[in-house]
Formats: structure tokens, sequence, C-alpha cells
């Protein structure tokens, strides 16, 4: 039973519950958006007649932010194993140890700042995507092209298409175009994207209790030596404390 509970007191529960939330954010995230962006290619392709080569290196930087931000989240969860109990004390006993251990306390709560700040971005960038994506939905919902006796016009969407796109490629009419465009990717690609942007939510609230977590973390081994000397004290005045070393 004491070895359970010395094992369980070297357990960092809150940088664990961060590290659950940002993998959980992270493949939401990666899976949802992935397939958005497959969508909104094969969407461009077969409605609208036109290529977005730039699609495919957004996939891939989908792959590569989720790598990173697993990495990342597995090495702040060991930063909070050394920083946590029995482990702190053995780990972080000596003075350059406690120095080292701050420096990449430090490090890792500057990176979580800055990859906050661009997550943030990311969440303004999918709640426009997402708004885009919803005024279609709008469009298609239009009685009239329901019954197929207007064509959905996107002249006013000129931005999103490459320069040089005809007039006639910027509207959908037909059955076939507008079931291909509404049913098989505009409701399917809305709740990707609305799935993605809750998933860039949830990394954000797991990057928050992450530079609580680092902080914390800060101040245990800062705080350390502090302690340290305290034990010594009591174990001076007591010898008889000779199990007291494992007290604080």
């Amino acid at each position: 039973m004491g070895a359970c509970d010395a094992c369980m007191s070297r357990i960092p529960y809150a940088t664990m519950i961060a590290t659950i939330m940002c993998t959980l954010g992270v493949i939401v995230f990666c899976w949802t958006l992935f397939k958005g962006a497959s969508l909104s290619m094969l969407m461009f392709e077969q409605v609208f007649k036109v290529r977005l080569y730039w699609i495919d290196a957004i996939q891939m930087i989908f792959v590569i932010i989720g790598a990173c931000m697993g990495a990342l989240g597995c090495m702040i969860l060991t930063v909070g194993c050394l920083a946590t109990g029995a482990t702190r004390r053995k780990v972080y006993r000596a003075w350059r140890s406690r120095v080292g251990g701050r420096i990449g306390c430090a490090i890792f709560m500057v990176v979580t700042y800055i990859l906050q700040i661009a997550w943030i971005l990311m969440f303004a960038f999918l709640v426009i995507i997402t708004f885009v994506f919803t005024i279609f939905w709008n469009m298609c919902d239009n009685p009239r092209v329901k019954e197929l006796r207007d064509c959905i016009e996107f002249q006013q969407f000129y931005f999103l298409f490459p320069k040089g796109t005809l007039q006639e490629h910027m509207q959908v009419c037909g059955e076939n175009d507008i079931k291909l465009f509404c049913g098989d990717y505009v409701d399917k690609a809305e709740l990707m994207f609305i799935l993605a942007t809750a998933a860039t939510v949830l990394i954000i609230l797991s990057l928050i209790h992450y530079l609580m977590c680092l902080s914390a973390n800060y101040a245990h081994i800062r705080d350390h030596e502090k302690f340290q000397e305290l034990q010594d004290l009591h174990y001076l005045t007591d010898p008889d404390m000779g199990g007291s070393k494992d007290r604080f």
C-alpha cells in the first residue's frame, strides 16, 4: 500500500489532464480539418472546375502540427513528472539541476505561450471558414434553389477563386451540380469545420492548463532548496527524526 501511495504521489495529475485534453483536441482537429480540406478540394474540382494545389500542402501541415503538439505534450508531461513528489527531491537535489529545471520550465512556458497565440489565430481563421460554409448552407437551403429554379451565384465570393476563373464557373446550376455542392460537400464540410473549431477551443484550454502547470512546477523547483534547508534544520535539531527526510 505504501509503495502504491508513493507511486501515485509521483503522478502530475494536472499536467496529465492537460495532456489528455491536448491529445483529444489535436486528434479531432487534424482528422476533421484534413477531411474538411479534402471535401473542399473535391468541391472546387468537381463543381467549380478549379484545382487548388495549395490544399495538399495544408493537409501535410496538419500532420506536422499533430506530431509537434503530441511531442510537446509528452515533453511537458515529462517535466511535470520530474517536478512532482519524491521525484523532484531526487532529481533537483543539486543546485545545477534546479537551475536547469527552472530554465527548462521557462522555455516550455515561452513555447506554450507562443503556441497559444498561434492557436487563437487558428480559431479565428476557422470561425471565418465555418461562417463562409454556413452562408453556403443557407444558399442551398433556399427553396428556389431546391426547386432548381435559381442557380447559386458566387460572384460575391470571387476572392475564393483563383485569378482568371470564368464567370460561368462561379455559379452552380443543374440538379447534379447542386446535389454535389449542397449534399455531398457543403453539409459534410461544414460539420467538419465546426468540429475542428470546437477542437481548437479544447487545445487552447489545454495550453492554458499547461501554462498554469508549468508555472507551478517552476515555483516548486525554485522553492525546493528552501524545503531542503528546512528538512536539514529539522534533522539537525532532532537527530531521532531519521525517517523525516521524506516528510517534505
